[in-house]
């Protein structure tokens, strides 16, 4: 599956979480730093970069334009809107551009495969805080799983992801990649 592809699927759970977070806003989640406002702020930050990044910026070129909150009054539009813009951008790059990241110069389809990991795994945390269905995409889920395999130790060392957690050797593929993003399925 390409990125673009794994992607827009990691993207949609995300959203269809965010279209059932009217009411819980400050839900706990997983993540102990972030209520649920604070974890879709997170993720549209996220989108508000995707664009700039992809169009060539490089993290000093962004700076600090999109912190603080950005949901404003309407956090489901703000985020539709910030999610639309981020996809567009996304289906339209070529997989092979390179990105100026915090960590070094890579190509797009990494970049991309980062953002779907990190939209899938939040889909997952915005489910649990609110007592919703955590089935993500079984196919995004695998193409994650294959790709993060290799990749954790990087996350790691650069401090984006906590321990791994344990979990039994006949654990489904999406409760081993979340187990690897260091959460508690």
């Amino acid at each position: 599956m390409q990125a673009a592809e794994i992607y827009r699927r990691a993207s949609a759970d995300f959203g269809a979480r965010v279209h059932l977070a009217e009411g819980r806003w400050d839900a706990a989640t997983p993540c102990p730093e972030w209520d649920v406002r604070a974890l879709v702020n997170h993720l549209v930050n996220e989108e508000r970069w995707t664009p700039e990044l992809l169009g060539g910026a490089t993290i000093a070129d962004v700076g600090d334009r999109f912190d603080g909150d950005l949901l404003g009054a309407d956090p489901v539009a703000t985020f539709d809107e910030a999610a639309a813009t981020a996809l567009a951008a996304v289906e339209a790059v070529d997989p092979e551009q390179v990105v100026h990241l915090s960590f070094g110069d890579r190509p797009a389809r990494e970049y991309l495969t980062q953002l779907a990991a990190d939209h899938l795994v939040h889909a997952w945390d915005l489910a649990r805080a609110m007592g919703e269905d955590e089935k993500l995409d079984p196919d995004a889920v695998d193409a994650l799983l294959a790709w993060f395999g290799p990749t954790q130790k990087l996350y790691r060392e650069i401090d984006v992801i906590g321990p791994e957690t344990p979990v039994a050797a006949d654990a489904s593929a999406q409760d081993r990649l979340l187990a690897m993003f260091g959460r508690t399925p």
